[in-house]
């Protein structure tokens, strides 16, 4: 059973009970906390699929050591962009419990039309890392939430040309879901063309996940990422 709380709506600053207001980075992620380092992250590019079978990019921002997410928020390049995060399990809701270190945003484009040009720019604001509450015991013959995966993260710049990117899971762990997402660090979203320019062809070889990255020469004055994702899970 996975500790993840139901997705929520990103633009929700979890330490509400700190009043004090700080200065925000690039949109509101320091909104209400007294203490924030902001961070912000690339502009990721959205599948611009239609109808139901829409599917998803997932992004990883961390903050520094010692430190969890306080607040997120997101800008977007097109409004019908729905943007949440993965979250997990306890009470209160707060930073420390809810979120740790590291925050998953995840995007999907909602939209009628299909558009080579839906994107959407993460934010975290980290805050002092204070620890989390306790549990509340369960009755006997069930479980409470656990951390059953581990979220394994590789951030690599891609330039023009082919380069192989992987990421695996540790001694122990077993590989249980894989996935990939570029992001472009450009001031505005980036266009439809830079976009088309960095293709990746992702596979599963002996438990890691290895993702092959080709990038156009438009690159050459852009940082752009590929960011590939091996989810995993501990022993049974």
């Amino acid at each position: 059973m996975k500790r993840l709380l139901q997705l929520l709506v990103v633009s929700v600053t979890l330490a509400a009970a700190l009043t004090v207001a700080a200065p925000a980075g690039g949109a509101n992620e320091c909104d209400g906390l007294q203490v924030c380092i902001p961070i912000a992250g690339p502009w990721v590019p959205l599948p611009a699929g239609t109808g139901t079978a829409r599917r998803t990019a997932e992004f990883q921002l961390t903050c520094p050591q010692r430190h969890v997410v306080g607040g997120l928020d997101a800008e977007l390049s097109v409004r019908p962009i729905d943007v949440s995060f993965l979250g997990l399990l306890g009470s209160p809701v707060n930073p420390g419990i809810t979120t740790s270190r590291a925050v998953t945003f995840v995007g999907m484009y909602v939209g009628a039309r299909a558009t080579g040009s839906a994107s959407f720019k993460p934010y975290i604001g980290c805050m002092p890392a204070a620890g989390g509450g306790a549990r509340v015991p369960t009755a006997v013959g069930v479980f409470p939430p656990g951390r059953p995966t581990t979220r394994r993260v590789n951030t690599v710049r891609v330039r023009p040309g082919t380069a192989t990117v992987t990421a695996r899971c540790v001694r122990g762990e077993r590989l249980v879901g894989a996935s990939h997402v570029f992001g472009f660090y450009t001031p505005q979203p980036p266009s439809a063309s830079l976009v088309a320019g960095v293709t990746g062809t992702r596979a599963v070889r002996d438990g890691r996940v290895v993702v092959t990255v080709r990038g156009d020469a438009e690159l050459g004055g852009v940082r752009a990422v590929v960011q590939v994702h091996a989810l995993c899970a501990g022993s049974p």
